[in-house]
């Protein structure tokens, strides 16, 4: 006798829903048409919250629309990108500038050395 856990396939694969801008629109007005008492039941029969009909519902008033988004960063215009590699090379050039000043400092402090074991002798 093994107490293994045999879990169900249909659990194991679950994604997240995506619904399209027809598809929220159609849900939209099915809701918007169901009285007081049967608003709850729609609901778990399709698996929705009420969360979610209320940001369609705002997003379909703003000028955003009701289509979903898109994943991940937003596609860089022209400016932007220039904006982005004018700041690496300004890091880049401000690196040297530290590296040249360094080095000016260092000559500085040999010359000093050379003059005063110079002078020593």
């Amino acid at each position: 006798m093994t107490n293994e856990v045999h879990p169900d396939p249909k659990l194991e694969k679950r994604r997240r829903r995506t619904f399209s801008a027809t598809e929220r629109t159609r849900l939209l007005a099915e809701y918007a048409l169901l009285k007081f008492g049967q608003k709850g039941a729609w609901l778990r029969a399709q698996g929705l919250y009420d969360g979610q009909l209320i940001q369609w519902r705002l997003a379909a008033e703003s000028d955003a629309g009701i289509a979903p988004k898109t994943a991940g960063r937003k596609p860089l215009d022209s400016k932007d990108r220039e904006i982005a590699q004018l700041k690496v090379d300004n890091a880049k050039l401000t690196k040297r500038v530290s590296i040249a000043e360094g080095l000016v400092e260092l000559q500085k402090k040999v010359m000093a050395l050379i003059e005063s074991s110079s002078e020593a002798s």
